[in-house]
């Protein structure tokens, strides 16, 4: 295997860099595919739901997908707890930061914010401030966010309802992370 001669990044060269970036070429190109296996890897996370976080997410994304949602919404609805596993804290922020070269700033803005967004529905049985998302009221992406929360997060735990399978979604996780088209930050709400 070719590698590097450096040991310390900034006594690396043109060549060295330019290794690197063929290496990596075919490594981001398969970000898709780490994407679905997170995303299956949530069959077994949080117990206690009558649904797993798997089959969450899969009636997130027919929900979305059957309101006539963008395909970068349905596939952030899809992949919106894919950070449970390692941030179950941050996750929002974690799956946002994946998404970001991929997802529009505004979606991106509701995959980051929605745990607290969704406390609505909780927080006040556990001690917690359910109005918590209320700091952020005047911001651009607010009812939204709300929005995404009311109609593909917080009633996707029925195990009645009719889900569609990985496979309607899975050409469209590959399409949306085939290219990056929002890494200027100044486009961002």
């Amino acid at each position: 295997m070719e590698t590097v001669g450096f040991v310390h990044m900034a006594d690396g060269t043109a060549e060295d860099y330019a290794l690197l970036d063929r290496v990596q070429e075919p490594y981001n190109a398969a970000v898709a595919d780490r994407l679905l296996v997170a995303l299956d890897g949530l069959k077994s996370s949080l117990a206690g739901y009558q649904v797993s976080r798997y089959e969450h997410s899969l009636q997130s994304a027919t929900r979305a997908l059957r309101d006539g949602r963008s395909e970068e919404y349905v596939v952030a609805a899809l992949l919106h707890d894919i950070g449970d596993e390692l941030a179950p804290w941050t996750h929002g922020e974690m799956t946002a930061a994946i998404m970001k070269p991929f997802i529009a700033p505004d979606i991106c803005w509701i995959v980051k914010h929605h745990g607290l967004f969704q406390m609505y529905y909780y927080a006040h049985h556990s001690g917690g401030d359910r109005n918590a998302r209320d700091r952020f009221k005047d911001h651009p992406c607010y009812d939204a966010t709300v929005e995404f929360c009311e109609l593909y997060d917080q009633n996707c735990f029925d195990p009645a309802y009719d889900s569609l399978p990985i496979e309607t979604f899975e050409p469209m996780v590959r399409r949306v992370f085939s290219e990056t088209r929002y890494l200027d930050d100044s486009a961002l709400p």
